[in-house]
């Protein structure tokens, strides 16, 4: 079992590709806040391809976050010198790489100070997030910056001293300005529509609470690109772990990912940036549509599955596509209540993404779980299932399967499962979401009263009615029954 480390590269076992350029010649060019799965099997990846082909050397990833439960992360990668294995998982083979693009970790501390300080000075040109979908502090009604979130409240009066990630950006950027540093890019890698725009609003936000000078200074010279991110990551638990194991590899921290991935980011970098299309990323100027198409059938499509597995006691989103119910019900709502409302892109219509999203659910070798991707059910459902019904709405087409989405939802929030068992606490907002739960077993009306969440639509009429008898159905004769009763296999119900 080889320790992963700068030192043991030259021993990893022939099935793991080590990186061929000199880290020690690495200087960093980006901060990157948020060190989890995703960024280390996405962005980290592309840059570590470009570093492959000799490319990229003065572009290394700085990691940082701003929670104390970063500090775990730090403390594993840096004992393996910032290196991860990734390991992937085709249904035909896998694969292995070990990745280097990223150089140190930045301490966690109260205050921020030495992210402040690093992200201040001129080598560091962009400053990524993957911060989770969540994390952003909009406002439920008008999607503006919650300017009474107390994180917001304490950033603007302690602007030295910020608690959150924009808050510490905000600062490094005074410094910069004052110091005449210059700006640079904020580059949103979460699953945002409008992403670059809603970083944008928060960053410029939060400045005008302490100083809106340097929030005038920060939109007319900083730059907040657009983008849309896409692979498959699960969380690493214990069979993970075995996986890299069984390699000959001791890694603290390995990830596992599927055999796709997609970048598609406008160009738009006010201090420069890697040439991540010679790794395959895309730059466009239409990534509303790819982010539409994305985010609707895969990121909504993950909850069209997910929720109603949590309720049926599916462990995993592979076992939902080989769950005839669940599979079927992915499909009809994909095409008919999702599809219309999204625009084809360069080399993919709609219909031909649906069947792409479907087999990469389906992929075995990819062990991810429902719970994992029915978490915070708070951010994901409105940010990728309600729209959907809005433009459906708007469109006079149906909306019934997503209502049964919504009441699976609500169903799920409950707590328990099908078969009697619990559903342990997957939302920040548990509490409040199973005590409105129960209200709504007997008042369905109670779920959609949440305004955080359904906004007006608890006032429409159409889908307040078929929400109801969704959930009423539910819980008289269980989710296996409603589903059979959207797919129109009445003989099931």
């Amino acid at each position: 079992m080889i320790k992963l480390s700068q030192s043991t590269l030259s021993q990893l076992p022939a099935g793991a590709v080590a990186p061929t350029y000199d880290r020690a010649a690495l200087t960093a060019g980006i901060v990157h806040i948020g060190l989890g799965n995703f960024h280390r099997a996405h962005q980290s990846w592309y840059l570590h391809r470009l570093m492959q082909m000799g490319q990229a050397q003065d572009w290394a990833i700085i990691g940082a976050g701003v929670r104390p439960y970063d500090a775990d992360m730090r403390d594993r990668l840096l004992a393996q010198d910032c290196l991860t294995t990734l390991i992937e998982l085709d249904p035909a083979s896998s694969n292995a790489e070990v990745v280097g693009s990223m150089i140190d970790y930045l301490p966690i501390e109260q205050g921020n100070k030495s992210l402040i300080q690093r992200m201040a000075q001129s080598d560091i040109r962009i400053v990524g997030l993957t911060v989770t979908e969540g994390g952003y502090y909009l406002d439920p009604v008008t999607k503006g910056l919650d300017v009474a979130h107390p994180d917001i409240v304490h950033d603007g009066e302690h602007p030295d001293t910020p608690k959150t990630a924009f808050g510490a950006i905000v600062a490094a950027l005074r410094l910069r300005r004052d110091a005449g540093v210059g700006p640079l890019t904020g580059l949103c890698c979460d699953n945002l529509q409008g992403n670059g725009d809603i970083l944008r609003q928060t960053v410029v936000g939060l400045a005008r609470l302490s100083d809106p000078d340097l929030a005038d200074w920060i939109d007319a010279n900083c730059t907040f690109p657009n983008s849309m991110v896409d692979c498959i990551v699960p969380a690493t638990g214990a069979a993970e772990l075995e996986l890299v194991r069984n390699l000959g590899i001791d890694d603290a921290c390995p990830v596992t990912h599927e055999n796709f991935r997609q970048w598609v980011i406008e160009d738009d970098f006010c201090a420069g940036r890697p040439d991540w299309d010679a790794a395959g990323a895309t730059f466009a100027d239409n990534v509303h549509d790819f982010e539409t198409m994305k985010i609707r059938i895969l990121n909504g499509g993950h909850q069209v599955i997910s929720v109603p597995a949590e309720v049926l006691s599916v462990p995993t989103i592979a076992g939902c596509m080989q769950h005839s119910g669940i599979s079927k019900l992915f499909d009809k709502i994909a095409r008919t209540e999702i599809v219309p409302h999204v625009k084809p892109v360069a080399g993919m219509s709609p219909l031909a993404y649906v069947d792409l999203i479907a087999t990469r659910f389906s992929n075995p070798k990819i062990v991810d779980t429902t719970r994992r991707v029915a978490f915070d059910g708070s951010s994901r459902q409105p940010g990728f299932i309600i729209p959907s019904i809005r433009d459906g709405l708007a469109a006079g087409l149906p909306v019934d399967g997503l209502a049964l989405v919504c009441a699976a939802w609500a169903r799920m929030c409950y707590g328990r499962r099908q078969d009697g068992s619990d559903i342990a606490p997957n939302d920040p907002d548990w509490d409040q979401l199973t005590a409105t739960a129960a209200q709504a077993k007997v008042n369905p009306q109670a779920w959609l009263d949440m305004a955080h969440i359904y906004g007006d639509l608890a006032q429409n009429a159409q889908f307040s009615a078929v929400f109801s008898d969704w959930l009423t159905l539910i819980w008289e004769q269980g989710m296996d029954a409603a589903i059979a009763k959207y797919l129109g296999d009445a003989d099931k119900v």
